[in-house]
């Protein structure tokens, strides 16, 4: 038995993102596997239903951490963790770094709406902690191929692809490997859904699901174009935005853009409908099949190319054949394994007729498009996906170029950027109030307070 930290800045409560997601499940299948493990999340912890212990460790609390971490023989972690922890960034523990989510990538997108230094500063503060995370792990772990070429680039820069690394492991398997995002091996269960809850959805409906957020690397837009365009050849289309007010992450510009669109189209509330809230994880199964079809749209992009759309695997678990833009590695599954349409971005009249194909009634390739889906989700299962993680976590190893206090790791040494305690908020202070004026400093205080409430 191995006793393993999972360390999440995600809330994790009835009303769960990705990250907290994943964090939870990791720690279900790990303690499957006959191991101790604790979750601990930096922002809030309050779930019920869970065998696995929680805990809430705040930003900055050393001793707070300290704890967890000498209990610990291996310690997984997620975000930023090794900032605002300088236990973790030290740590003589198996030291296990989850970077399925390419950050500095994201907020390349989601900062464009920030003052132009605030988004430099967003960008280079994920760069950092990024490389910081791949400088010190004993063992990474991403969600796809293209994403392990991606930082087997970054990993060479910094210095750990060497002849010790490299040195019987020549495909580098033991410093990175792939555990993507995971979905249940329990069906979705039915019951007060989409139909039942969320007015506008009648019960012969053909409903298209957008999964989840809505953020500004999204295309909503042209979907919500396309949806009115198409309104004609099937009068019953229904697009149900899920979720509009992510648990931890403020609302980006680009909810106003599609909600204003949807009024000036005139499908608001009729063909286009949004949810405004956030639906609990346990509950979002009974939506999911309420739908006939899902949909994920953006733009072209490089953090496109690296993305992995979890909410595809929603679709893949609750056997819906999907629409999807070209462009990520999830658009390249739908084609090779015929899971649904594939479609250019931005491309209006070729995603209204996608919607036209998925939606059809008594279609011999929807059908099609539903065994496919039924056959492919297996290979996406917790346990599936998971097995490098349980297998190290079995018989956990240092880096071959492991070094005690992992500040000299790779090429040179390293310094981890600071993004907790008094000296990192009053440096954040002084940045905002010069690039954004007294206003968004005091908004920004209301909102820290408000959470800490």
């Amino acid at each position: 038995m191995t006793r393993i930290l999972i360390v999440t800045g995600d809330p994790v409560g009835d009303r769960m993102a990705g990250p907290a997601i994943r964090a939870w499940n990791i720690a279900g299948e790990l303690q499957r596997h006959g191991h101790e493990v604790r979750l601990v999340s930096t922002t809030r912890a309050d779930r019920t239903d869970t065998e696995v212990p929680l805990g809430h460790v705040a930003p900055g609390d050393e001793a707070g951490i300290r704890g967890h971490e000498r209990w610990a023989d291996v310690v997984f972690f997620q975000g930023h963790a090794l900032g605002q922890f300088r236990t973790l960034a030290s740590t003589d523990r198996y030291l296990v770094a989850d970077v399925y989510d390419p950050m500095h990538l994201e907020m390349l997108e989601q900062g464009r709406e920030l003052p132009a230094a605030t988004w430099n500063l967003r960008v280079a503060g994920a760069r950092d902690a990024l490389n910081d995370q791949l400088r010190r792990a004993d063992y990474l772990l991403c969600a796809s191929e293209r994403q392990r070429l991606f930082y087997l680039g970054h990993l060479a820069s910094l210095g750990r692809i060497s002849p010790a690394t490299y040195d019987g492991d020549g495909d580098l398997r033991r410093l990175i490997d792939l555990a993507p995002f995971g979905l249940s091996t329990t069906p979705p269960a039915p019951g007060d859904g989409l139909r039942g809850r969320i007015a506008g959805i009648g019960a012969d409906d053909r409903v298209l699901i957008w999964g989840g957020g809505v953020y500004s690397w999204f295309d909503p837009l042209t979907l919500i174009r396309a949806v009115a365009a198409v309104r004609d050849r099937v009068p019953d289309v229904r697009l149900v935005f899920l979720g509009t007010k992510h648990p931890g992450v403020d609302e980006m510009g680009i909810v106003r853009e599609a909600y204003d669109l949807a009024v000036e189209l005139g499908v608001e509330g009729r063909e286009v409908v949004f949810n405004d809230t956030w639906v609990p994880y346990d509950e979002r199964g009974a939506y999911l099949l309420d739908a006939d079809a899902g949909v994920s749209t953006h733009h072209r992009h490089v953090e496109t190319t690296f993305a992995f759309r979890t909410r595809i695997l929603d679709y893949l678990w609750a056997g819906l054949p999907m629409v999807v833009t070209d462009g990520d590695g999830f658009a390249d599954l739908v084609r090779d394994e015929a899971l649904g349409v594939v479609v250019p971005s931005n491309d209006e009249a070729a995603l209204a007729d996608a919607i036209a194909r998925v939606l059809a009634v008594d279609s011999d390739e929807v059908t099609a498009w539903r065994e496919n889906v039924a056959r492919v989700r297996e290979q996406f299962t917790w346990p599936v996906v998971l097995a490098p993680l349980v297998a190290y976590c079995a018989e956990p190893w240092h880096a071959a170029d492991y070094a005690p206090g992992r500040s000299a790791m790779g090429a040179g040494s390293s310094r981890p950027r600071r993004t907790a305690g008094l000296g990192h908020d009053l440096r954040m202070a002084a940045h905002h109030l010069k690039h954004s004026g007294l206003r968004d400093v005091t908004a920004r205080i209301r909102r820290r307070l408000g959470r800490s409430s």
